[in-house]
């Protein structure tokens, strides 16, 4: 047991029991959790109680967010796991490896250009590692795509066309919560699109290049609503008689975990978790589409819209020898609202290739339990358990980090300024 690799972790919101489950349970024999850190006292002390009562546990030690250095000094962790708001990433991880520890962020590993050259700086002046935890890479049949290309399935790839859809669930609850200030998340092109981006990059095994976006928000947002005629408003949906029967409002007080974590939460911290999604103040874009060159030549159109009927993917890959069509329909998930494992699940998927001067045929996708068809369980195990050898080479380092959020980051800038943006303009390695 002396032999267990120590970790502590900064953020305790809904994303974060991904990890300290994983720890208090599955992997509690080759991994030990010490510490929890986070702004909200209510929110720290329900992850306590959570791994005890859940997983038998035994309770970690609870900072708050002025006391991370001396948690680091106390604890004397080899990792800390970071899952906080988007915009506070940089911050625990440069001074995580500053004190010495190795870092294990969730995604995107941060917002911006600046943020991510002080990442970078921090990764060789200390030496330490950094991994980010992309599950995308891990659900098979996007795993499945990675080895049809790898194999030649369609020769060289020329051309992909990505479009990804976000529904009225899953995608209005980016405009509910603290994403839908661009500042604290970066927009759907950083926060969500990371995932996309990371996905072409592993695919064609390239790197972003040049980039052209145009964006807008065009469906949230009061100015909008207004004008499709909607004159009843609130500002969160807790006790406003006018979010009653609004499909698009979100009563945490009906849901324990939402409960416990915000609406029992916000009197220390003043975050409200329900706010309408057709209120002022909205930042981001619901509607984008980008144009991306890569290092190999290959080109990108990519789509991606935040209000639609279904939630789900279309990707096409043209390439020498064929195409491969992909298509997924998921299984909408609000964060903390309900089972972890219906994350990224699919109810329909397909795979087709299409081979020059040959037949047609469907791929078949073995999936598994857990999150994301089964991908879920495998990333835990590479983070925190024995990894296997992959030939696919998912585990993911600072540079795919790096190169994933790249391409959001001058997306951003290209909407903008109206102009292309060429990535090796924004940091320098």
């Amino acid at each position: 047991m002396s032999n267990r690799k120590k970790y502590v972790q900064v953020g305790v919101g809904g994303r974060a029991r991904f990890f300290y489950e994983a720890l208090a349970g599955t992997y509690k024999e080759t991994s030990e959790l010490l510490a929890f850190c986070d702004i909200n006292q209510t929110r720290l002390n329900y992850a306590n109680k959570l791994i005890q009562e859940k997983y038998g546990a035994k309770p970690v030690n609870l900072y708050k967010a002025e006391e991370f250095d001396l948690m680091i000094q106390k604890e004397k962790p080899d990792y800390v796991i970071v899952t906080t708001i988007d915009r506070t990433h940089h911050k625990y991880i440069i001074r995580a490896m500053e004190l010495g520890c190795d870092v294990i962020t969730e995604k995107p590993m941060t917002t911006d250009e600046v943020k991510a050259q002080e990442i970078l700086d921090a990764i060789k002046r200390t030496g330490r590692k950094l991994r980010v935890s992309f599950n995308y890479r891990y659900a098979p049949y996007h795993t499945k795509v990675r080895e049809l290309i790898m194999d030649g399935a369609i020769g060289d790839v020329f051309s992909v066309h990505f479009e990804w859809l976000l529904n009225t669930e899953h995608g209005a609850d980016y405009f509910r919560r603290w994403h839908r200030d661009k500042r604290n998340s970066g927009g759907l092109l950083v926060h969500k699109a990371t995932h996309h981006f990371d996905l072409v990059n592993f695919w064609l095994g390239s790197q972003p290049k040049t980039v052209f976006a145009m964006g807008d928000l065009n469906f949230y947002g009061r100015e909008n609503a207004e004008k499709r005629g909607i004159t009843k408003f609130y500002s969160r949906a807790y006790g406003s008689e006018n979010a009653k029967g609004d499909p698009f409002a979100l009563h945490m007080e009906e849901k324990e975990g939402l409960k416990a974590l915000y609406l029992d939460a916000e009197h220390e911290d003043g975050y409200y978790r329900d706010q309408s999604v057709f209120g002022d103040g909205i930042s981001i874009e619901d509607t984008m589409g980008v144009i991306v060159r890569y290092k190999n030549n290959a080109i990108m159109t990519y789509s991606l819209n935040a209000y639609m009927p279904w939630e789900g993917l279309k990707i096409n890959f043209n390439g020498s020898k064929g195409r491969i069509q992909v298509s997924a329909i998921e299984k909408t998930y609000v964060n903390a609202g309900g089972d972890s494992a219906l994350e990224g699940a699919v109810k329909m998927k397909n795979i087709t290739v299409y081979p020059l001067f040959a037949d047609a045929y469907e791929v078949p996708v073995e999936e598994k339990e857990g999150g994301h068809g089964g991908g879920d369980p495998v990333l835990l195990n590479d983070l925190f358990g024995t990894p296997e050898p992959d030939r696919f080479n998912r585990a993911a380092s600072h540079v795919d980090g790096i190169m994933s959020i790249m391409t959001g980051i001058a997306a951003n800038k290209s909407i903008a300024t109206g102009m292309p943006v060429n990535i090796d303009s924004l940091v320098k390695w």
